[in-house]
């Protein structure tokens, strides 16, 4: 068993997959903003990214490095400040910890970076993106593009990297489903703008699931773009997650105007969005736990 570093770790993914890897057998570091202990981590370091302070024991003995940081992107309005703070927390955050890793000449078997959909941008058409596309240019696009160049520095001490392109992750526990379903619970969930924007998801758990996998299987590689078999549309989602609560879906949609002197630009997140394959994923013989919505849905949910 391996003892892995993971940053970002108390998040909603972050503390998923700690649980799987304890589960596992592995030693588990975390890298937060305090020491304090945090379950199932076996022990907890501090860092400040913002003043280039890491304590460099969270290193010892790690094989394998996992990093999550990364404030939300769809946590607050993308002032320019917030834009910065989005950015520095991801590739900064990253090359703090590289450069330790070369000054002790430490060496890893993997370094697996969070990524995001993102990279294909806030842009909604009939194409399917795979790994091979550029970057889209804009702020989501760069924002990702950036993240995994961080993750690429990692070539000359990481035997491999993997860059996990994650979608909309489903969760009971945090981001964008709390958020969907309660105007849906409040009998006004509607589709946003168009409706027909994609929404490429993923259950927590197959999410995490991936990131186990990237640690221990060497055909983990490069980019890996992590959604379910479904692409669906917003539309399409708002009308099942009713169906999951049993309530009806209010007939008019949000105006996109009206999201966007709310959110300003990040209404992009909400409004546009690409179907993804994953093609790749399953060619290395991954298969999800859930690959239909009502499934997932259920299972987060609905009360067992």
């Amino acid at each position: 068993m391996a003892t892995i570093l993971i940053t970002g770790g108390t998040g909603m993914i972050g503390l998923r997959l700690a649980q799987m890897l304890k589960a596992q057998g592995h030693t588990l570091h975390l890298l937060s903003r305090t020491s304090k202990p945090v379950q199932p981590y076996d022990s907890v370091f501090s860092w400040d990214v913002k003043k280039g302070n890491l304590d460099e024991r969270s290193l010892d003995n790690v094989e394998v490095i996992v990093h999550l940081a990364g404030a939300g992107i769809a946590d607050q309005r993308w002032t320019d400040e917030r834009k910065s703070e989005i950015l520095s927390s991801r590739v900064d955050s990253a090359k703090l910890i590289l450069e330790a890793l070369k000054r002790r000449k430490q060496s890893l078997t993997a370094y697996i970076s969070g990524s995001a959909i993102g990279w294909y941008g806030a842009y909604t058409d009939s194409l399917i993106h795979n790994e091979t596309e550029p970057a889209a240019s804009d702020f989501m696009g760069e924002t990702c593009r950036k993240w995994e160049h961080a993750a690429d520095l990692f070539q000359p001490v990481a035997q491999r990297i993997v860059k996990i392109r994650t979608g909309i992750v489903l969760s009971q526990s945090g981001g964008a489903l709390p958020k969907m379903a309660q105007p849906v619970r409040w009998y006004v969930g509607s589709p946003l703008g168009t409706g027909k924007q994609q929404m490429p998801w993923i259950h927590l758990d197959d999410i995490c699931t991936v990131f186990s996998n990237a640690i221990s299987d060497n055909r983990y590689y490069g980019a890996i773009n992590a959604s379910a078999t479904e692409n669906c549309t917003n539309r399409e989602f708002t009308k099942v997650l009713a169906k999951v609560l049993d309530r009806p879906v209010f007939p008019i949609s949000v105006p996109s105007f009206v999201l966007k002197a709310l959110f300003g630009e990040m209404a992009a997140v909400v409004l546009e969005g690409s179907k993804v394959s994953n093609h790749r994923i399953k060619q290395m013989g991954f298969t999800f736990r859930f690959s239909h919505l009502e499934e997932a849905l259920k299972d987060i949910l609905v009360a067992k």
